[in-house]
């Protein structure tokens, strides 16, 4: 649902102006410093790029589904660091405390991370659980006090190194006989007694976009500080999941028209045999696939962010989005670097980069293969 074109026109203008005269040009800064400058962190903060997703009463856009999903197909057209800076606390970083949050904590934390003077993560994947959730093996143990004791190690956590605010989920109550009634969300600070982290995770893309572990070690958190109710976190991070999938769904789709922009430039400016490669019917056909699946991937995203606004049912809505989505992004960083050639695999022009970057998308938030049996599950049970 898009309530004000003529808002929405600027701030995607915005975003574009900025991808263009910002981010674009200091991709390779990025990449080699392995950090976003905070000049440029600064810069997106006055933008007002950290809110997008949070409500206006808290200091944020409010943006519905259908606009975030604009949004974010315009600012990841530049190097993926960029767009999970801000993409955490517009995504996963904010949601489950915007969903079920009680009034208390959502005054305390999301101003904060509105402005993008907090940062914060969501800490689920550890290494026992990762697209099985429900494996976790993080302990909540309740002390009868209204104070709760956190143990536990996650790993593969999107910006832990740098994060304010961490969502850790943690399993509370061990005689639950179902794990979705077993797992409760915290609210945990950096600087509480017994938190963690390491440095940045080496991975083979997105620099400047640090993954890193969480370290528990009794970890006191108080029960004021539990997102939702205690014993539903499961559903928590479904419901915050659920919009993420449709979000990262366009950020795949951005770098993969970015893709496809540079690949027309380079079929129309390189020459061998003394014409354009563009000239030759299959460049033409590659070039072809890499917009089809484009189109599909965008009219499927927004077709699906437009029933999240409405209140439909999207669970396995999300799931095709984020599936296709992702494995296009892939299809067409391949096509795109087998169009360059040697200019493609060599670190000069920064095409690889989108190759190594895009690889992590059918992993994180359940892997392609999840996905593919939440879509099945659906079609057999409906």
């Amino acid at each position: 649902m898009i309530r004000d074109e003529t808002k929405l026109g600027a701030l995607l203008d915005d975003v574009r102006d900025f991808v263009r005269t910002i981010a674009i040009p200091n991709e390779d800064r990025v990449e080699r410093d392995d950090q976003i400058p905070e000049e440029i962190v600064d810069e997106m903060r006055r933008r007002g790029y950290f809110g997008w997703s949070i409500p206006e009463e808290f200091g944020g856009s409010g943006l519905t589904t259908e606009e975030l999903a604009l949004a974010n197909i315009e600012i990841s057209r530049c190097s993926v660091a960029y767009r999970a800076r801000v993409g955490i606390n517009t995504g996963i970083g904010s949601e489950s405390l915007v969903q079920d949050g009680s009034d208390d904590l959502k005054r305390k934390y999301l101003p904060g991370l509105a402005s993008g003077e907090l940062t914060g993560c969501l800490a689920l994947t550890e290494p026992n659980a990762g697209s099985d959730a429900s494996a976790l093996e993080t302990t909540g143990e309740a002390l009868g006090d209204g104070k709760f004791r956190l143990n536990g190690h996650k790993r593969y956590i999107t910006l832990a190194p740098i994060a304010d605010v961490f969502t850790v989920f943690a399993r509370t109550e061990p005689d639950a006989p179902r794990a979705v009634d077993a797992i409760t969300a915290f609210l945990v600070e950096r600087d509480t007694p017994g938190l963690s982290t390491s440095g940045s995770t080496p991975k083979m893309g997105q620099e400047g976009a640090p993954i890193g572990e969480v370290f528990l070690k009794d970890v006191i958190v108080d029960s004021s500080q539990i997102v939702g109710r205690q014993g539903s976190g499961f559903r928590t991070m479904m419901k915050t999941l659920n919009k993420q999938r449709i979000n990262l769904a366009a950020l795949a789709t951005g770098p993969a028209i970015r893709l496809l922009d540079e690949g027309v430039r380079y079929a129309k400016s390189r020459h061998q045999s003394g014409r354009a490669i563009g000239e030759n019917q299959l460049i033409q056909a590659m070039l072809a696939d890499c917009k089809v699946e484009i189109e599909l991937a965008r009219a499927m995203i927004l077709q699906t962010a437009r029933k999240r606004d409405a209140g439909e049912d999207v669970t396995m809505d999300v799931s095709i989005c984020k599936y296709f989505a992702t494995e296009m992004a892939g299809r067409v960083a391949d096509r795109v670097v087998q169009i360059f050639g040697g200019q493609g695999y060599v670190k000069e022009g920064g095409i690889e980069r989108f190759f190594r970057d895009l690889r992590a998308l059918r992993i994180y938030e359940g892997t392609s293969q999840i996905h593919q049996l939440n879509i099945a599950r659906h079609l057999l049970r409906n």
